[in-house]
């Protein structure tokens, strides 16, 4: 489990990053928002937890933002403030925040709420998948057998198409509108082209990816 910290205190800033690794969990902290996006571009965490008064924007657009992105959606957010007036809290609360807790507060109870959080959400990351093969949407990843594959983005697009349909044909019609648009220029071999590429950063679970000659391509034909 990856968490990130976004809190410009150093002091509480490096305790709670010491105690999060303490308990066998990976964990970032951050004194700036600027460097905390830097951060949301390379890696999706499994949680944030998220200081409101901070320089350059405040933790309430910070919440806004993730909320807003389509990636970011869902992705659970603890807000930790020394505001706790019942408005603040409830600010928090509809802006989208999964969980609020004030400073002072407690290492323990803080990495119950961790825990608390990190189950209630579980069951939504389970994903799409065939086989070996799981991918999540909101955190853009894929495994196989437990190891990450590098996709481009349209390559991704193409396989949650592919799994969100799983056991029924795609048409090459189709997959060629969603992924490349409709009307958009592009040559008669692009999605095989693509295709084949995908099979081969997949390894073994390429082998999911069936084509349906003269149609288009289906994965899960035996399910």
């Amino acid at each position: 489990m990856l968490i990130y910290l976004l809190e410009d205190d150093d002091s509480i800033r490096k305790l709670v990053i010491y105690m999060l690794e303490s308990q066998g969990y990976q964990a970032s902290g951050f004194a700036l928002p600027s460097a905390f996006w830097t951060a949301m571009e390379q890696h999706m965490p499994d949680l944030v937890l998220l200081d409101i008064m901070l320089p350059e924007e405040d933790g309430l657009s910070v919440l806004r933002k993730l909320r807003a992105a389509a990636a970011t959606r869902k992705l659970p957010v603890m807000m930790l403030t020394a505001k706790n007036a019942e408005y603040d809290r409830v600010l928090g609360l509809d802006t989208g925040a999964d969980d609020f807790i004030s400073k002072p507060f407690g290492m323990m109870e803080l990495l119950a709420r961790i825990r608390a959080l990190l189950r209630r959400v579980e069951p939504t990351e389970e994903g799409l998948g065939c086989g070996a093969l799981r991918v999540c949407k909101e955190k853009h990843t894929v495994m196989v057998d437990g190891a990450e594959v590098p996709l481009t983005n349209k390559e991704f697009q193409l396989l949650c198409l592919l799994l969100e349909s799983k056991g029924k044909v795609v048409t090459r019609e189709v997959l060629l509108d969603e992924v490349w648009g409709l009307g958009a220029e592009r040559e008669n071999r692009t999605l095989d082209v693509h295709i084949r590429t995908l099979r081969a950063k997949l390894g073994e679970a390429g082998a999911c990816v069936e084509t349906v000659r003269g149609v288009g391509y289906r994965i899960g034909g035996g399910a």
